[in-house]
């Protein structure tokens, strides 16, 4: 269950309490505010608080002394032009930070990004609650034998299950072992008072990496769309996807001028080598590139038939 019974209680409690203010808001994000949107089976993602929106960026753009009195149209032409051209400084001006739980594997891919405020549920102060990520059956596959770090068929039925079952066992078995070695109750309380505990910075060491901690995170607007680019694709590791791709819908609320840029020239959009734009140019106009086909590698090669397929036609072995 991603939120308690008591977490609920604090979130409406601080939807209840509101405050006026000068500074812009948007409407759409207040809406979302400390709403807990679920990811995985345990996990989840709700925005704790913010600054700035798409005007933000374009007052930083044209350092203006306000809002400004340009035409939507003209932002927005002017936020495709800073994202298309990697002006990047205008995006860090707005701010968003969210609250994360997440499983432990998932929290040390994240961190790797390291432009941004982090402080992370402390397992030294406090007991982990007894929560593990458990995948889907559709979700336990094979090693890709084309990808060192993917995943390639899926598991057959009675090998999913057989895995699953492992996973449930040895997890259970973790959190039963680590609260064992340090022998108290939620209160602090010894469960036996006969014998000794050990420390809770410890009795962490016993956990299995498919335990859920929790974060604050709070990260720029540029910095967090890098963060996306990289864990919005479809190649990204799918317990770290669906979380972007979850803060992905809060972008697009929060600065929809700014997403569907990122979307139109990062995202969606495609980055051609000198040699790969080469080979485009010239099959436009007709003429033979297979020369150059052996300048690429061939993943490259691949990467570039599936942005243009129809150079299938010099795809000669």
């Amino acid at each position: 269950m991603p939120i308690s019974a008591e977490q609920q209680k604090e979130i409406d409690a601080a939807r209840e309490e509101l405050r006026s203010t000068h500074r812009p808001t948007v409407d759409a994000l207040e809406r979302e505010l400390h709403v807990a949107h679920t990811v995985l089976d345990h996990g989840f993602v709700r925005v704790i608080d913010y600054m700035g929106d798409d005007s933000a960026v374009v007052q930083a753009a044209r350092v203006s002394y306000g809002r400004g009195t340009k035409r939507k149209s003209e932002d927005k032409a002017l936020i495709s032009y800073l994202m298309r051209h990697w002006h990047t400084t205008p995006f860090e001006m707005a701010e968003i930070k969210l609250h994360v739980k997440l499983p432990i594997f998932v929290a040390r891919q994240w961190i790797r990004h390291r432009t941004a405020s982090v402080n992370e549920y402390s397992a030294r102060y406090s007991i982990l609650d007894n929560e593990f990520y458990v995948p889907t059956a559709e979700n336990l596959a094979t090693q890709s034998i084309t990808n060192r770090q993917g995943r390639g068929d899926v598991l057959p039925a009675a090998a999913s299950q057989e895995v699953l079952e492992l996973i449930k066992f040895e997890s259970d078995r973790a959190y039963k072992n680590y609260t064992w070695m340090l022998n108290e109750d939620s209160n602090g309380e010894p469960d036996d008072p006969s014998r000794i505990g050990v420390a809770r910075e410890l009795a962490r060491m016993n956990l299995t990496l498919n335990t859920y901690t929790q974060w604050y995170w709070k990260v720029n607007l540029h910095n967090l769309l890098n963060f996306l680019k990289l864990r919005a694709d479809p190649h990204a590791q799918y317990e770290i996807r669906v979380y972007a791709e979850e803060i992905l819908k809060l972008v697009e609320l929060w600065v929809p001028l700014t997403y569907e840029a990122f979307l139109e020239y990062r995202l969606k959009g495609a980055h051609l080598s000198r040699t790969a734009l080469e080979i485009v140019s010239r099959a436009l106009v007709g003429e033979d590139t297979s020369s150059l086909k052996g300048k690429l590698t061939a993943r490259e090669w691949t990467e570039l038939l599936a942005l243009f397929p129809a150079l299938r036609r010099y795809d000669v072995t």
